[in-house]
């Protein structure tokens, strides 16, 4: 079985609209080319009981879990308290991380700069070549922070210890079909192939390719099955090649 993951979005900015979420789309692929699937997404605001409750749910129901948001070192940046609460630990400082900021803010170095080497009891540590900042990971929970340049630049230190599961295949087959007129063979189809996940996207803006179809596991042949059973449902005219 494919492990699974879930996503815990945080920040009052993102829930009024201040500022738009890009993490999610950018794990989500990079989740399904590790061979995990995400399963949920949630987001809440910047509050410790909150964000406790949302870590030990999400923890106990998923094997891995992502955080974004809440690390930096304002008075609204809480993840860390939250986190310590939701597993029952102590918040400490982490030698290794306070050295580090000292070593890159010198003398203009603040106690604020300093709340951004807090972590709950036990929490380690993983970097990679491409930024020295560390992730900071706790149980299953990887932690990042929420500007999305620096998720990015954080994740692929995750890549190797991720990546020991089956990654997806995907294919895909465009149609000018509608969904009302392929949804009761594609629901036949995907009761006959349990292993394969099909995705129906309609297309408004697009006149000829009206749905876009998706294939999604981790096995070729099943994959390759399941688009067969699929084309021979559908009339020859109205499959198209991609855009």
């Amino acid at each position: 079985m494919p492990r699974t993951a879930a996503a815990l979005v945080i920040g009052d900015e993102l829930l009024s609209g201040k500022i738009q979420d890009e993490n999610v789309v950018f794990l989500g692929r990079e989740l399904f080319a590790l061979g995990v699937r995400l399963r949920r997404v949630v987001m809440c605001p910047d509050d410790v009981e909150q964000i406790a409750r949302d870590v030990r749910e999400l923890s106990a129901a998923h094997d891995l879990v992502f955080t974004s948001g809440g690390v930096g070192p304002t008075h609204d940046d809480v993840t860390m308290a939250a986190l310590a609460a939701a597993f029952g630990r102590r918040l400490v400082r982490s030698p290794e991380v306070e050295a580090m900021l000292r070593s890159f803010y010198g003398e203009r170095i603040t106690d604020g700069h300093l709340r951004m080497a807090t972590m709950p009891e036990g929490a380690t540590l993983v970097r990679s070549a491409a930024i020295p900042w560390p992730i900071f990971v706790v149980d299953n929970v990887y932690v990042f922070p929420g500007v999305p340049e620096l998720f990015r630049l954080k994740f692929p230190a995750l890549r190797d210890r991720l990546g020991s599961g089956t990654a997806f295949v995907t294919r895909e087959i465009y149609t000018r079909s509608d969904e009302g007129e392929i949804a009761v063979a594609l629901g036949e189809v995907q009761r006959a192939h349990p292993d394969v996940a099909i995705g129906s996207y309609p297309r408004w803006r697009d006149t000829e390719r009206r749905v876009k179809l998706t294939f999604d596991g981790t096995s070729v042949d099943a994959i390759d099955r399941a688009v067969a059973a699929v084309l021979a449902l559908l009339p020859p005219d109205s499959v198209l090649p991609p855009p």
